[in-house]
């Protein structure tokens, strides 16, 4: 799943550190979401939708797979 959590935190100027603190987890946590190594849990991609008043769906892109 491809997300946009790198280019919202930045266009906010925040260092990694500071928004991991504002959604409660830890900055390796953030590191990884943005990175694409992880999946952030149904309740935190709402606190990171919250945080930036945006809808999910405009801040993480599910991509189909093509093999059923």
């Amino acid at each position: 799943m491809k997300n946009r959590v790198e280019e919202l935190r930045k266009s906010r100027d925040l260092k990694q550190e500071d928004f991991a603190r504002a959604i409660r987890v830890s900055r390796q946590t953030v590191s990884s979401i943005e990175n694409g190594r992880y999946s952030p849990s149904l309740e935190l991609a709402f606190a990171i939708s919250d945080f930036f008043g945006l809808p999910i769906e405009e801040i993480f892109i599910y991509e189909r797979s093509e093999t059923p």
